[in-house]
């Protein structure tokens, strides 16, 4: 079959079409290699292809987030975002997904996966971790040494009862 170009007889390359948004649905270079694609309103990619026969495809929300994409070798993956933009949560063809949370500037503050593993974040007024703890027991603690009694109990998993402070 014989591509774009050699049907036209083109003799200059790379061999370009653009739609009326100047969006590249066809390229094609010298060697016969070509690549075809479709678009959205937006101009985000939906749907591309080449003549290895490699394809994949896409959606996206009102946002302009992608929420789905597949390729030609049956791998998937979804995706959903917040109000701000911020990628909620992912899953994949394979089994493989991952959510997340967010405070009001932005910032992650949850993070768990399908392999069990789980972060959390603190942050102080300035957007600066200053609290971290993940499912394999790593704390990384920058706040303020200033604890109650009740504080230090409660990280040491004992009653406030049994600490005493020496003088």
């Amino acid at each position: 079959m014989k591509t774009i170009a050699q049907q036209l007889n083109v003799k200059d390359f790379p061999f370009i079409i653009k739609d009326k948004n100047g969006n590249r649905t066809y390229y094609e270079d010298s060697r016969g290699y070509w690549r075809k694609q479709e678009y959205n309103k937006e101009g985000n990619v939906i749907y591309s292809e080449d003549p290895t026969g490699f394809w994949f495809k896409r959606e996206y929300d009102k946002n302009g987030k992608e929420t789905y994409s597949e390729y030609s070798a049956g791998y998937w993956n979804k995706r959903e975002h917040d109000k701000n933009g911020n990628q909620t949560y992912s899953e994949d063809s394979v089994g493989y997904w991952n959510k997340r949370e967010y405070n009001k500037n932005g910032k992650e503050t949850y993070y768990e996966n399908s392999g069990g593993y789980w972060c959390k974040y603190e942050y102080d007024e300035n957007d600066n971790v200053i609290y971290s703890e993940d499912s394999e027991g790593v704390i990384k603690d920058n706040r303020s040494t200033e604890l109650t009694l009740q504080e230090i109990a409660d990280k040491l998993r004992i009653d406030a009862k049994n600490l005493k402070i020496k003088e």
